[in-house]
């Protein structure tokens, strides 16, 4: 099932936005290109939860439960997010790993309606990574003149 490739392309994603953070300071937490979405301090919160947030939901996690994990995410400094990132993610690679073939077939439920296996919610969070990562790249490069300079692919 190619596990070890999708947790490899994960965590590209993560190091890519942790390059992202490195390039900003504190204050550009606040800054919200419009004015009723997140800002980038808001976005990169969303980001630093999305392993852990989607994994418990890859596990059946009701919509209070969700609700209750996320009112009590909330990061004040750029290296609280960064360690969140980082500690998030190993946690999902830790716990993939873990998982059986069999595990890794079997369907789940989300508290919405959606049914995956496992395997496609591990998917699924490498599609979450891609798109806010490129959410937080074109917030930084086209509002703020502030293009970062990575490399966003290996």
């Amino acid at each position: 099932m190619h596990i070890e490739a999708v947790l490899h392309q994960i965590e590209v994603a993560v190091k890519t936005i942790i390059e992202m953070i490195d390039k900003l300071e504190e204050a550009d937490l606040q800054k919200r290109p419009t004015a009723n979405k997140q800002s980038i301090g808001e976005l990169l919160e969303h980001i630093a939860g999305i392993c852990e947030a989607d994994w418990r939901i890859s596990n059946g996690a009701t919509k209070e439960e969700m609700e209750n994990y996320y009112s009590n995410v909330s990061y004040k400094t750029l290296d609280a997010l960064k360690e969140d990132l980082r500690t998030n993610f190993k946690a999902l690679e830790n716990n993939v790993m873990q998982l059986s073939k069999e595990e890794l077939e079997r369907e789940t439920t989300s508290y919405w309606g959606l049914t995956y296996t496992k395997f496609e919610w591990l998917l699924e969070v490498l599609a979450h990574m891609y798109h806010h990562r490129g959410q937080l790249h074109a917030m930084l490069v086209h509002c703020y003149q502030k293009d970062p300079k990575i490399l966003m692919f290996e």
